[in-house]
């Protein structure tokens, strides 16, 4: 009798043991899953959003919810987890006061998007702008880009000449401006700084399908972004959703046509009966229906009213019917080089 309780003893201690050892690995397991989560989120010293719906979510969240427009807060979220709003301004061929002028009647007016570059001169603009406007740093989302040539033959320094020109501790996003020799070069420059804090997220501008196809398997980080020409008369029906099924947000810009070509694109008669039948602008038809296509937008202006105006866009919405008819529109037109 004594034997057999004996070994009932034993058998108990050792399966406890047993049990306690697998419970151990598990929360090791658990703890080491915790610890890379952490690794690849911004932490707070980094610029990481205060508020709770603003944490970056998890990976699950993210592959699920990327490209999702959220037309009440008016944002999307990237596949790097970051919310970016929907429509703000871009500043290409603002001068350094016109720029500073700009943004801050954009931020006057609740609009949050910044775009920028090396080769529009008005970083510098940009970042005073967003410094004086009083505004909590993690509210506004600014893209800046580097240039083919001599920043991408010389990265590292590039992305700390826009750091420094910006001067608002860490950017938002920045971009390839368009492809050129070193881009993948570059691209993985810009994805140390993603390491350290200092970049959020990455992306690209003027790449289009095939140019995506040779240079995404040479890079780590997938672009959260690619920026790219769309207006009606160049619609880029193809690219879009291709661009989209990998998982990447798209903006347009030059969504009034660009230069020399505004007045007719805005004076189009499609354009402008719809419209007349919402009571908006023709400018507020084309940009909402950049937003009803998934695309983010970024007209530039210096115009205060006419900033304002350009982010009206949630009272109203166009319909399947409307939506056909400006896509009949398209041309294949494209009005820049890139």
């Amino acid at each position: 009798m004594k034997r057999l309780i004996s070994a009932v003893l034993l058998w108990a201690m050792i399966f406890c043991c047993t049990a306690c050892g697998r419970n151990a690995g598990q929360q090791a397991s658990s703890n080491h899953d915790a610890a890379s989560d952490e690794s690849t989120a911004p932490s707070s010293d980094q610029g990481e959003k205060s508020k709770e719906d603003d944490i970056k979510p998890s990976e699950t969240t993210v592959s699920a919810e990327v490209g999702k427009f959220d037309f009440e807060k008016k944002t999307v979220l990237l596949n790097s987890g970051y919310e970016m709003p929907s429509m703000g301004l871009g500043t290409y061929s603002l001068s350094d006061e016109e720029c500073y002028d700009s943004v801050t009647a954009l931020l006057k007016s609740g609009g949050r998007l910044i775009d920028t570059a090396y080769m529009y001169g008005n970083e510098a603009a940009v970042g005073r702008a967003v410094r004086d406007s009083g505004l909590p740093r993690e509210e506004i989302f600014v893209i800046t880009k580097i240039y083919p040539g001599e920043q991408f033959a010389n990265p590292e320094k590039a992305i700390q000449d826009a750091l420094d020109k910006l001067d608002i501790g860490y950017i938002d996003m920045m971009l390839l401006h368009h492809p050129g020799e070193n881009d993948v070069k570059a691209y993985l420059a810009m994805e140390k700084f993603v390491e350290n804090g200092k970049i959020h997220s990455l992306g690209l501008s003027n790449f289009y399908v095939e140019e995506l196809k040779e240079f995404l398997p040479q890079v780590n980080i997938t672009p959260a972004l690619v920026q790219n020409e769309i207006h009606p008369y160049y619609q880029e029906n193809d690219v879009i959703p291709y661009i989209q099924n990998l998982g990447i947000v798209v903006q347009g810009w030059y969504p009034f046509g660009g230069r020399g070509h505004t007045s007719e694109l805005l004076g189009d008669s499609v354009i402008s009966s719809i419209a007349k039948a919402h009571g908006v602008t023709s400018a507020q038809v084309i940009l909402r229906w950049n937003l009803q296509k998934g695309v983010v937008v970024i007209p530039g202006s210096s115009n205060p009213d006419h900033i304002k105006e350009n982010l009206d866009l949630f009272g109203f919405a166009l319909t399947d019917e409307e939506m056909n008819r400006i896509r009949a529109l398209n041309r294949n037109e494209k009005h820049d080089w890139y």
